[in-house]
This record gives structure tokens, C-alpha cells and sequence, in this order.
């Protein structure tokens, strides 16, 4: 009988988790998820379903040979369950630029990206702040000319503040906060979206998902991929 009554509790607290409240149910922002390998295999088509979600960021790649063994599936069939898909890179500093860029280009293909490819920076990597910087926008150049058009830039909130503050101002910026309150930069740069949980929940996904959204009057078209 105990374990009757364990196995009924656990189905009990799945659904309750899942039915609970999401950003996306209490107000009008534009939502959104990225996903990688970490979510295992997801159901697509309820993703699909989901009109609060208009677009999704895969992980691609990360640093010089580090392939996302779900991406070439989950872009597939994002995109045939009618997602807005765009793709990103994990930035390793102490990796030479052009191998990372390499790596990214031979997954991010132009003709599948419906959005800007975005570069997720997150660590030093244990070099001077200087030295950072300096191979971050090294790498930031190279995809800017080889996709023709500027990279969205991933980060958190406190790394932007203490390596980024009044440095990335010509580029658009998706800030991970995950608190109540929107998040605000120590420079006031505007910010185009906000990844606001990374332990959100959704149909089609069993386990936790990372949601963003636009902030403020940004609109999904401003990073829309230029197609030339």
C-alpha cells in the first residue's frame, strides 16, 4: 500500500509541476526557448503547438570540435513543426578563433537559420580580463563577416557588468537573470531579450528548459537572419 501511495504522489507532483504558472501565462511578451542535448529527445510537434513560444535558440557547437549531438534532429524538426529556429555557439577564449568559427560554420548553416546566430559567453577561461575581451571580439569579427551580419550575444548579467559594460553597445544582447525583476546593466544599455529561468517547463520537454523573452517594444524581426 506505501508504495502505492508514493507512486500516486509522484504522478500527482510531475502534473502539478508541470500546470504551474509560467511567465508566458501572465503577460504579452514574446516568448521563447533554447534547447541542447541536455533536454534528451523532446516532442517537436507539441513544442509546435505551443503559440506562447515563437522561436527557439539550438546549441550548435562549442569550442573548436564540440558538436551538440542533438542539434542536426532538433533544427530539423523544429523547423518542420514551424518554429522560428536560430543557432548557437559555446565561446571557449584560450581556443584560437578561427577553428571555434570553423567548428560553428560547418553546423550553422546559412540556409537553415531563421535568426541571427548567437555566441553564448559565459566563462574567461582563466585569462586577463584584457585578454578576454581582446579574443572575444577577435571572434565576434570573424562571424560578423562570415554571416554578413552581427552576432546576438549571450551572457549573464553580472559577467556583462564586470567584462561587457559600455563594450558591446553595437550589438544586440540576450541577458540571463533568473530573478522576478527585469534585469538592468550597470551601463543602461538597452536589452533586446531576457532569459528569465533556466528551469522552465513545457510540454513536449520532460525536465527543465531555459525560456526568454523580448523586453520592452523589441519585436521578433530584429533578429530575423538577413538572407542575401
Amino acid at each position: 500500500m506505501k508504495c502505492i501511495y508514493i507512486f500516486i504522489l509522484s504522478i500527482f507532483c510531475t502534473l502539478a509541476t508541470h500546470a504551474q504558472t509560467e511567465c508566458e501565462d501572465t503577460c504579452q511578451h514574446i516568448h521563447g526557448i533554447d534547447m541542447s542535448h541536455y533536454q534528451g529527445d523532446v516532442f517537436w510537434e507539441r513544442i509546435g503547438d505551443n503559440a506562447k513560444m515563437a522561436y527557439v535558440y539550438l546549441k550548435a557547437t562549442e569550442g573548436g570540435d564540440n558538436i551538440d549531438s542533438k542539434y542536426k534532429r532538433n533544427i530539423e524538426l523544429a523547423h518542420q513543426n514551424g518554429l522560428k529556429v536560430g543557432s548557437y555557439h559555446f565561446y571557449r577564449a584560450r581556443i584560437p578563433q578561427e577553428v571555434q568559427l570553423r567548428n560553428f560554420m560547418a553546423q550553422c548553416r546559412p540556409e537553415d537559420q531563421d535568426l541571427l546566430p548567437m555566441i553564448d559567453i559565459e566563462t574567461r577561461s582563466g585569462l586577463s580580463v584584457k585578454e578576454f575581451t581582446d579574443s572575444v571580439f577577435k571572434f565576434l569579427q570573424l562571424v560578423e563577416v562570415a554571416y554578413r551580419q552581427k552576432p546576438l550575444i549571450y551572457t549573464g548579467a553580472n559577467f556583462y557588468d564586470h567584462h561587457f559594460a559600455g563594450k558591446l553597445n553595437d550589438y544586440k544582447i540576450m541577458i540571463a537573470q533568473y530573478t522576478q525583476r527585469e534585469p538592468i546593466l550597470t551601463d543602461g544599455r538597452d536589452i533586446t531579450l531576457w532569459q528569465y529561468t533556466a528551469k522552465g517547463r513545457i510540454s513536449g520537454v520532460n525536465g527543465h528548459v531555459d525560456k526568454s523573452r523580448f523586453m520592452g517594444n523589441h519585436r521578433l524581426r530584429e533578429i530575423r537572419y538577413r538572407h542575401r
